[in-house]
This record gives structure tokens, C-alpha cells and sequence, in this order.
């Protein structure tokens, strides 16, 4: 007896079916998480104004599309974000943009316990199979040579020792301009964050693209 043509139909898709799986698979959109502090957090903006939602944007544009998390928490250290990062950065996260350290500075913390902070955050993340992107923050001479010097010495110290990506100054072409931060003078506006977006994004978007 012959079988029902669409049960034949059926069994000529199974192979088609199957051999699309994989290729289904490696669609899903990626996941990106910012592990930050009040900048990467949005602080003074609302949330599609912000960094986090402005890098989605752009990475849309680059071709290299992903779902930005924001995981700033305004005034963290690296100490912070250290003490935070297992239950910051969800199991799904397939890449963490690390921007902490500004608070740091602020804070004139030693350099030596911002590197071990970095480092342990760092550790982690790739223990966890999560790709990194590192982001620096540059401290202005005015508050001293030789502590400015050892401060921005650590970012690339720490992207060295562990392979990973480093964005050298987070608020390259932003910081002090007035028309691109809030009256503070210390977070941008609207503006900045889309520009920072801007210029972190082929970073980032290199970065996911070795991500399987």
C-alpha cells in the first residue's frame, strides 16, 4: 500500500530540518554585557540615550548586531565590580565589555589594587568561558605625573597578561568638551555616549566576531 504523499513529504524534510539546526543555532543573537560604573550606566539619561542601548545601535550599523545589557552600578570600583561580576553577568553573556576604573582615580586608590581588581575580574570571566573587551580610563596629569603614569599603565598591563582587547581611554573625544557631557562636567550627555558608542563598537564588534 502506498504511503500518504505527505507523510513522504514529511520524511524528505527531516534531512533539511536537521541540517539547518546548526546553522539555526548560530543565529542566536549575542549577548553583550557592560560591567561599569555611573557612565555605563546612564547616569543623568534615559535609558535609550545611554551608552548601553547607543553601542546596540551601532553595532546594528557595523553589521554586527548583539543585545546590550547594561551592568553599571553609579560610583562602583573595580573593587565593586569585582566583588559583583558572578551574579552581574548572566550565564548567557557571550562577551563583557569590563569599563571600571574611573572611580578608582577618583578615589586616588592605589594602581596596584585597581590591577589586582581587574585582574580577578578578568580571571573570572574567562574561567567562565566569556569573552573580554577591556576598557582603559586615563588619568589628566593635574593629579600628579607619576601616579597618572602608573594609573594608565594598568589597563594595558592587564589586556596584555590575558589576551584580551583593550579601548584604550573609555571617554576618548568626549572628555571635557561641554557640549558633550552634563553640567558636571564628568558624564556625558546624549551626545557623547553616542559618540563613545561610536568608537567602541568596531572594537567590540571584532571581538564578538571570535566569539563561536
Amino acid at each position: 500500500m502506498a504511503k500518504p504523499r505527505h507523510s513522504r513529504r514529511a520524511l524528505l524534510a527531516w534531512p533539511l530540518i536537521l541540517a539547518a539546526g546548526p546553522a539555526m543555532a548560530a543565529a542566536r543573537t549575542k549577548v553583550i554585557t557592560v560591567l561599569g560604573d555611573s557612565i555605563t550606566a546612564g547616569y543623568g539619561l534615559p535609558a535609550r540615550a545611554a551608552l548601553p542601548y547607543q553601542l546596540q545601535v551601532a553595532l546594528t550599523r557595523l553589521g554586527a548586531p548583539a543585545q546590550v545589557r547594561a551592568a553599571g552600578v553609579s560610583g562602583d570600583t573595580t573593587a565593586g565590580g569585582l566583588a559583583r561580576v558572578d551574579f552581574s553577568v548572566r550565564k548567557d553573556t557571550d562577551l563583557v565589555i569590563v569599563a571600571l576604573g574611573a572611580n578608582d582615580l577618583l578615589q586616588g586608590q592605589d594602581p596596584r589594587r585597581t590591577r589586582a581588581n581587574l585582574d580577578g575580574i578578568v580571571k573570572k570571566l574567562k574561567a567562565r568561558k566569556i569573552g573580554v573587551v577591556l576598557t582603559g580610563v586615563m588619568a589628566p596629569v593635574e593629579v600628579g605625573g607619576g601616579y597618572a603614569r602608573d594609573f594608565n599603565a594598568v589597563f594595558p598591563a592587564v589586556a596584555r597578561a590575558h589576551g584580551v582587547p583593550l579601548y584604550a581611554n573609555l571617554l576618548d573625544g568626549v572628555a571635557r568638551q561641554p557640549s558633550l557631557n552634563q553640567p558636571d562636567g564628568i558624564h556625558p550627555n546624549a551626545r557623547g555616549a553616542a559618540i563613545i558608542a561610536a568608537r567602541l563598537a568596531p572594537v567590540v564588534a571584532k571581538a564578538l566576531a571570535t566569539r563561536r
